[in-house]
């Protein structure tokens, strides 16, 4: 019987796929690509060392690097601070690795500083909080619009300080007068500073008064700075402000909670040790003492720098049994948050570690509160620049043709408040991290690091993408 010409050649086909099936299921698969020396390097937890032979592979010029490390040198020698670390990255690579003055001791004759210095980054926790918090909402612990409450149920029900004329209302009995909150504060607010919370290291109203009142970030252990914070008010109703508080430190709490870790266990073991940051943690072991550096004010009455003396009201930073702050608490090394930032351009990933989804590194360093206004940069007060958002415990610059900044579109930052500052540019793939102890008043007149740093850093570097118009004006932000 013969075969009909459409069902043989249908057989034909089928034969043929089968064939190829096999022949490639046979076959040895491609070897993996070769990874990038850049990549390569990413897996020696001593990365980055060094800076690059000839910064021009890169993208800078020669001269433009030296004016930027004379500016740096040069504010050592007018006083401005003792010494500092700074450190700047580009593609993968090295760009400018230096260090300048005296890390401890006399401010003109004491331990050099060194690459391996040792700094109180202090608010520059606050992004690394803000890692492992996502971390956890990857796993689905989480949810953005979830309420706090849901997490911490003591701090369901806050009530809200009223305000009117730009002062809160007080009652009769000298007490404040408050109002319930319009929605219970979600994860979100608490990720982007508007869910309300005060601080306490700034104002003279009942919330912030209460904060230092109560010692809340003075606590011995993030069980009783919650007990502090649930009997205490919002400051501003949840989603109708950006102020700086201490929402972090309770994302602290909640890590904690949801992980059944303690906190800095935690950070350990899913942060520090993936990405090679064995040099940050929340107390300082006496081996490395001789690393730390001190921190320093400018003397009016003198006319030079003096070394604060450690403040006795405050657990020490060598004392490992001190609240693991999750808004402040870390010291760490230029070297360990250069690797932090580099994971953030790799997004999410260093040395074969990944931390963080790409979609999660998106979702942190792109602007989540709209057209509120920031009111700090983590070191200074500011006066709420047009254009920079706010995203999951970063600041953004979100709309670079406004805010009169070198920086490309989404570069992310923040600083801390003894002057470290850094910021992560993912347009141009770059980072920077700058690294001073500077407290209690500076010189007058002292250079403004983060401003300088980055004028200098972007006019070195050719075909910037993109370069923002230099007289954007700030806007004025609104009374509360």
């Amino acid at each position: 019987m013969s075969t009909h010409p459409l069902k043989l050649g249908s057989r034909l086909l089928a034969a043929a796929a089968s064939f190829a099936f096999l022949a490639a299921a046979c076959t040895e698969p491609p070897p993996p690509a070769e990874p990038t020396p850049a990549a390569r390097a990413f897996d020696d937890a001593a990365w980055p060392a060094a800076a690059v032979a000839d910064p021009a592979t890169l993208g800078f010029t020669a001269e433009g690097l030296a004016a930027l490390d004379a500016r740096m040198a040069k504010s050592v020698a007018d006083q401005d601070v003792a010494g500092m670390v700074y450190i700047l990255g580009k593609g993968g690579e090295i760009a400018a690795f230096n260090a300048h003055g005296v890390q401890s001791g006399d401010p003109k004759t004491g331990a050099p500083m060194t690459k391996d210095s040792l700094f109180r980054i202090y608010s520059m926790t606050k992004p690394i909080t803000g890692v492992a918090m996502m971390q956890l909402f990857e796993q689905g612990k989480w949810a953005l619009e979830d309420p706090v409450s849901k997490h911490v149920p003591e701090l369901a029900g806050l009530k809200v300080l009223t305000w009117k004329d730009g002062k809160p209302v007080m009652g009769a009995d000298g007490k404040p007068a408050l109002a319930a909150a319009s929605h219970e504060p979600t994860m979100k607010e608490l990720m982007t500073h508007t869910a309300g919370f005060g601080y306490g290291l700034s104002g003279d109203d009942p919330v912030n008064t209460a904060f230092r009142d109560t010692g809340v970030l003075v606590s011995a252990n993030l069980e009783e700075m919650m007990g502090k914070i649930k009997d205490i008010p919002l400051i501003y109703d949840p989603g109708t402000r950006w102020y700086y508080s201490a929402a972090v430190d309770i994302q602290g709490y909640i890590v904690q909670k949801l992980s059944g870790q303690k906190f800095g266990d935690y950070l350990k073991a899913n942060i520090f040790n993936p990405l090679g940051m064995n040099d940050t943690a929340f107390f300082v072991s006496e081996a490395n003492k001789p690393r730390f550096a001190d921190v320093y004010r400018w003397d009016k009455d003198a006319g030079a720098l003096a070394v604060n003396p450690e403040r006795p009201d405050r657990p020490q930073f060598t004392d490992p049994n001190r609240m693991e702050s999750g808004g402040g608490g870390l010291v760490g090394s230029t070297h360990d948050y250069a690797r932090f930032a580099q994971m953030f351009l790799n997004k999410g990933t260093l040395g074969g570690n990944t931390v963080l989804k790409p979609e999660t590194v998106e979702l942190m360093r792109t602007n989540a509160i709209g057209e509120l206004r920031l009111y700090s940069d983590g070191t200074t007060a500011n006066p709420g620049l047009a254009g920079v958002g706010f995203g999951m415990d970063f600041a953004v610059y979100d709309d670079s043709s406004i805010t009169g900044q070198p920086y490309g579109k989404g570069t992310h930052y923040w600083g801390g408040a003894a002057g470290t500052w850094f910021w992560i540019d993912p347009a141009n793939d770059l980072f920077f991290v700058g690294m001073i102890q500077s407290m209690g008043g500076a010189r007058p007149d002292a250079m403004n690091y983060r401003s300088e740093s980055a004028k200098l850093v972007y006019g070195a570097l050719a075909n910037a993408t993109p370069a923002a118009p230099a007289d954007a004006a700030p806007a004025t932000p609104p009374n509360p």
